[in-house]
Formats: C-alpha cells, structure tokens, sequence
C-alpha cells in the first residue's frame, strides 16, 4: 500500500504542480527556440547567405509575377 499513497493527493496539489510543470515547459521551449534562432541567425551572418537567399526569392517572385500578372492588383 505504501506506493500508491502518493496517488491520493487533493486536486489543488495537483493542478499547482501541473501549472507549474507547464509554465516551466514554455519557458524552456521558448528560451531553446531563442538560442536555436540566434544561432541560426548567426551563422546565417557569417556565411553570407542572406543576399543569396534574397536574390533566390526576388526570382521566385519575379517568375511568379510573369506567369499571373493579375497578382498584382
């Protein structure tokens, strides 16, 4: 009997420790998406990607443009 003692806890227990456990999983999920990002971003910088990538989509759009002219009204 002495393992399923933990079992009956109040409901006001439980919905506290499972508030807790999950503002302490946003957080972590957000503050990881952050690093994530910033390292993305960084790296991004150093390797110079960015004017490739932005003549890469101006051509998507340009080619998009020429196919259906009536996007731009």
């Amino acid at each position: 009997m002495e393992k399923h003692e933990g079992l009956h806890k109040n409901k006001k227990e439980i919905f506290i420790n499972n508030f807790i456990g999950g503002i302490s999983w946003g957080l972590g999920a957000t503050v990881g998406l952050a690093v994530v990002l910033t390292t993305l971003g960084i790296i991004i910088k150093n390797v110079n990607l960015v004017p490739f990538v932005g003549s890469f989509v101006a051509d998507v759009i340009k080619f998009v443009l020429s196919k259906n002219p009536e996007l731009l009204r």
